[in-house]
């Protein structure tokens, strides 16, 4: 009888191997390569694999190896999760005008209105057994208020527009977009798991310590990185894993998710020391391409499309079209009340549609925490992979024969440096 390493060592390389030939496919096809692997997670599911030939799917990831494969796709999804918070410098905001907020609260506050007036509707068809009407409609306003900072800064660097005026702008409007919905999934995460309001404003009051303490000890973990990185770059690390392990246990005993204590403290990571990000280089080349693949297909696992409802496909259509106009009508028309043109806001209200991997993980946290059921999760993902994969085609479509838009920002040009709309009245 195989025992479950055996099929660990199987079910691993296929698939890592996989989810690469399907980032492979999305590249060519001028996608980010996440696109792919998060496809080729929910084919690997009972949507296609464990409909066609649930034999192969069985022999590839039996029940007895998915606890395995479960945990070492979470173990990857902190050290994602750390690598987004180390990447989502808030400091670059602060320097920007008025139309940076503008565009960002725009782009997370009208989704989140028009998402808790979608989540009342479907309360009653789609909420799980027991969970109260509060957490429901709170957790899918926030997943659907969400931007995928990480993918949006691939999809630009993949177009040569990270540094220019349109792609500075956006990721600073994703990265305020991003801080603002974390702090909500922090607050929603400890009113699912708290038996009482009591409880939910002790996990609150215990996560905002936790943050002031992650961000006091700056100085300190600042000054013992740099004597360690004088005696090996190992160190760093192994220190680097080690405090992110213990964030995502602290978090999870204060009763959030332990995915959020790994993005704090990367989010509170000095970041003047150099062998932090040669550390941070060495976990992004082995550990989200090896690993973080197993995650995709812990997702697509619990993804059945082929399980829906027919009576809740019309569900899944309106969750998308929700998405979609809350995000573009909330960071276009902010756009446009800043004094923007129409070009400029039409590619705002597109880039902030970027969902990735990012809102993945947030679904991933609801259904763990019981707050959605299976089958909303598996319309918000198809929701999230639909919207992840338009944006690039589109930014196509919106930047050619606009050098005004592309051209690279000067080093003392300021983040928001508009294009404004010349009959636009401030």
């Amino acid at each position: 009888m195989s025992s479950p390493l055996s099929h660990v060592l199987l079910a691993v390389p296929a698939v890592v191997l996989a989810c690469q030939a399907g980032g492979w496919a999305a590249r060519r096809i001028g996608q980010p390569p996440v696109i792919g692997e998060m496809t080729v997670g929910i084919l690997l599911g009972p949507s296609l694999l464990g409909w066609l030939a649930p034999g192969i799917q069985h022999a590839l990831l039996p029940p007895a190896v998915l606890p395995f494969t479960s945990v070492l796709g979470n173990l990857a999804l902190l050290v994602f999760l750390f690598l987004v918070g180390l990447e989502l410098d808030l400091r670059s905001l602060r320097d920007t005008r008025h139309a940076v907020a503008s565009v960002a609260a725009g782009s997370i506050l009208l989704p989140l209105v028009l998402g808790a007036g979608l989540a009342i509707a479907m309360y009653p068809a789609l909420a799980p057994p027991g969970v109260q009407r509060l957490p429901f409609v709170l957790f899918v306003a926030t997943a659907l208020s969400i931007t995928a900072f990480p993918v949006l800064a691939r999809i630009l660097t993949d177009r040569g527009l990270a540094t220019t005026r349109l792609g500075t702008f956006a990721l600073a409007c994703a990265a305020a977009d991003d801080a603002l919905a974390w702090c909500l999934l922090i607050a929603v995460t400890a009113l699912a798991t708290a038996g009482s309001p009591l409880d939910a404003l002790t996990a609150l009051a215990l996560s905002a310590a936790l943050t002031a303490a992650l961000a006091a000890a700056r100085p300190l973990v600042k000054r013992t990185l740099e004597r360690t990185a004088r005696t090996s770059d190992d160190l760093v690390t192994v220190l680097l894993v080690t405090g992110l392990l213990l964030a995502a246990w602290a978090t999870d005993r204060i009763g959030v998710h332990p995915a959020i204590g790994a993005f704090l403290i990367g989010a509170t990571m000095p970041r003047a020391v150099p062998a932090v990000y040669r550390s941070a280089t060495r976990l992004q080349a082995v550990v989200v391409p090896v690993l973080l693949p197993l995650f995709f297909v812990d997702i697509g696992l619990r993804t059945d499309l082929a399980a829906l409802p027919a009576d809740q496909w019309g569900w899944a259509a309106l969750v998308l079209a929700v998405a979609v106009m809350g995000k573009w009508v909330g960071a276009a028309g902010a756009a446009r009340l800043a004094g923007c043109d129409w070009r400029w806001s039409a590619l705002m209200g597109t880039l902030m549609n970027c969902r990735g991997i990012t809102e993945i993980v947030v679904l991933g946290i609801g259904l763990q925490l019981g707050v959605i059921s299976t089958n909303l999760f598996t319309i918000m993902v198809l929701m999230a992979v639909v919207t992840t994969a338009a944006t690039a085609p589109l930014l196509d479509r919106l930047t050619p024969n606009a050098p005004e838009l592309t051209t690279p920002a000067t080093a003392d040009e300021p983040v928001a440096a508009l294009p404004e709309d010349p009959g636009a009245t401030r």
